[in-house]
């Protein structure tokens, strides 16, 4: 298979690193615009791993515009609210509605489940797109032209007319550029799906958060059948917290453990006691410094990045794969048009340039995502009883409406 990659990178193809949801999204976006591409994933099958995400009103404009949104409206629950508990109290420190209006037009959020968007974005790409096992190693500059030369975990080498990095918060593409390392924000993230089969698991068609007593947590039905949660929370020095012991059973236990001590719902007890865990157990969260991100080079002649490879960022606000499949749109959108343009003999100008432009919109608007979903994950997490009370009495709905503020965003159409 090696070989008939390399014949196919040859003849000038773009390749994306990663078919995670940037890098499906930059080849879907592509292949609407006539442009083939090659996507290469490490992992030897479809990755499903976090079980579900928020996908805001942003993320589906992005949907909409590569032809998947309805499909996932048609799977999954739309979310009329947000209410935002005191962990400390048991009180709503605040309620928000969701069915209201931004500045572009209506407001969407729905929970979808992982693996459903990526079959439904891998379904409507050609066969043969994703080639699996084929993991990035490092990357060397073709002598006698601007293709970049991957050499591949395998030992097979490819030629790469255009690449594009979609590989994650550890990206090989990002490296390559000289992007910042990620910062650790001390903070870890674990998360679950709860089942219920017949039905009749009684949460509201809101996202429920729980705030404060040095943790944040998020409960929220996905559908009539299946709940999302997921917990963050700052790990003790000592170990005792639960970070020493990852397995499924003592990950379950400790968030269990550490809810009962604040005042949280049987309710949501008993989402977390009956889920299922996810395979990454407790996993750090990570964030590229926002002030790097103004000056980096986002893109590099004919090399650039998308998705956790260009802004990981924490989930307070929820918009890491929503600003993933914005990238996503933006980016098949300036490379597309490049690539369609007359003169071949421009060809090389005009892919730097659509990529020089792509890293000129998105620049910005990851930075800001990055910067306001650290600040509002200190708030809503810490347990100082300074902090506690500011938040809880004075900025509860500066933070519920800054949730609002980042989806009020539109990536344009292809």
């Amino acid at each position: 298979m090696a070989a008939e990659i390399q014949q196919q990178d040859a003849a000038g193809e773009i390749v994306i690193a990663g078919a995670g949801l940037a890098g499906l999204a930059v080849a879907l976006g592509l292949h609407r615009k006539g442009v083939r591409c090659v996507v290469l994933e490490s992992s030897p099958v479809r990755r499903t791993s976090g079980f579900a995400f928020f996908t805001w009103t942003n993320a589906f404009r992005a949907l909409d515009a590569l032809g998947v949104g309805d499909k996932m409206r048609g799977r999954h629950l739309q979310l009329e609210g947000v209410r935002v508990v005191s962990s400390s109290t048991g009180k709503v420190a605040q309620e928000m509605d969701l069915q209201v209006k931004g500045k572009l037009g209506p407001h969407e959020v729905r929970c979808v489940h992982r693996n459903v968007l990526l079959q439904a974005l891998e379904e409507e790409l050609p066969a043969g797109t994703i080639r699996y096992s084929s993991k990035i190693v490092s990357i060397d500059q073709d002598e006698h032209s601007s293709a970049k030369i991957l050499h591949l975990a395998d030992g097979a080498t490819l030629r790469a007319k255009v690449l594009i990095g979609c590989d994650g918060i550890n990206s090989v593409v990002a490296k390559w550029l000289g992007l910042a390392k990620p910062s650790d924000s001390g903070r870890l993230a674990t998360r679950g799906l709860a089942l219920y089969p017949d039905g009749g698991h009684g949460f509201e068609p809101k996202i429920l958060q729980l705030v404060g007593e040095g943790f944040r947590a998020g409960v929220v039905p996905t559908s009539d059948t299946d709940v999302y949660w997921f917990f963050t929370w700052s790990p003790s020095p000592d170990g005792k917290d639960g970070a020493v012991d990852r397995s499924p059973a003592a990950m379950k236990q400790f968030v269990l453990t550490t809810m009962r001590g604040a005042k949280v719902s049987p309710q949501v007890l008993e989402a977390v006691e009956r889920s299922e865990m996810s395979d990454v157990l407790a996993a750090p969260l990570r964030y590229r410094p926002p002030l790097s991100l103004l000056f980096a080079s986002i893109s590099k002649g004919n090399v650039c990045v998308a998705g956790d490879a260009l802004h990981p960022t924490t989930p307070d606000l929820a918009q890491g794969a929503c600003t993933a499949l914005e990238d996503g749109v933006v980016l098949a959108r300036c490379l597309g048009d490049a690539m369609a343009a007359d003169g071949a003999g421009e060809d090389k100008k005009r892919i730097e340039a659509a990529l020089s432009r792509y890293a000129g919109i998105r620049r910005w608007r990851s930075a800001q995502v990055i910067a306001a979903s650290y600040v509002v994950g200190f708030f809503q997490e810490s347990d100082h009883p300074v902090v506690s009370f500011v938040r809880d009495k004075l900025l509860s709905g500066v933070l519920a409406r800054t949730l609002l503020m980042m989806p009020d965003h539109d990536c344009g159409k292809l």
